[in-house]
């Protein structure tokens, strides 16, 4: 069967979109901008298709050139945007506990640093190896562990609830409490 240049483009849609969206949305914050990074991006990267030179390596090709649009699109004086404000009232009125941790998470992740959001969008949410990761950032496999070490402890902290002032009574046990250290202490 022969091949056409829309066939081909039709199925590189088909294999990256779902992956390309999840990372601009986590990048973005916003899905209508997510969505608009990845149209650019396939756009830009069938524009180039011949710079391709490994196949096994589009989904990181297609990523880095996703991530320049993204951050073409990034406005720093958006703290939270107005979809997370939405799905947050949504949540705190059904009192759905699984939906606030997701949200809690992706609030978090639109309060650290980029560099860190990227690293942990691409190794969490898209399972991709830390190798083809130093590739799509085009840094070196090292750096991508060091930058993954940060970005969770990046995370851990915007997960912190706020501090509570020392003689408030009210306070009760926070829920970092219950959570079981991945490491056993040292007597």
């Amino acid at each position: 069967m022969i091949s056409t240049a829309e066939s081909r483009y039709n199925q590189w849609v088909r294999e990256h979109y779902r992956f390309l969206l999840r990372s601009a949305w986590a990048l973005t914050g916003s899905r209508a901008i997510a969505e608009d990074v990845v149209q650019d991006c396939f756009t830009s990267a069938w524009r180039f298709r011949n710079q391709l030179r490994d196949p096994g390596m589009a989904r990181a090709w297609l990523f880095q050139i996703m991530r320049r649009h993204a951050f073409r699109h990034f406005d720093p004086a958006q703290h939270l945007p107005q979809e997370l404000e939405q799905l947050s009232d949504e949540a705190s009125h059904h009192h759905h506990d699984a939906l606030d941790a997701q949200l809690d998470v992706v609030k978090a992740l639109s309060r650290i640093a980029p560099i860190h959001r990227e690293v942990l969008v691409l190794y969490y949410f898209d399972d991709m190896p830390t190798a083809q990761m130093a590739e799509a950032l085009d840094i070196a496999p090292g750096t991508v562990l060091s930058r993954l070490a940060r970005a969770r402890e990046a995370l851990k902290n915007a997960l912190q609830p706020p501090a509570r002032p020392q003689g408030d009574a009210a306070s009760t046990a926070s829920p970092a409490t219950s959570v079981i250290p991945l490491r056993k202490r040292a007597p």
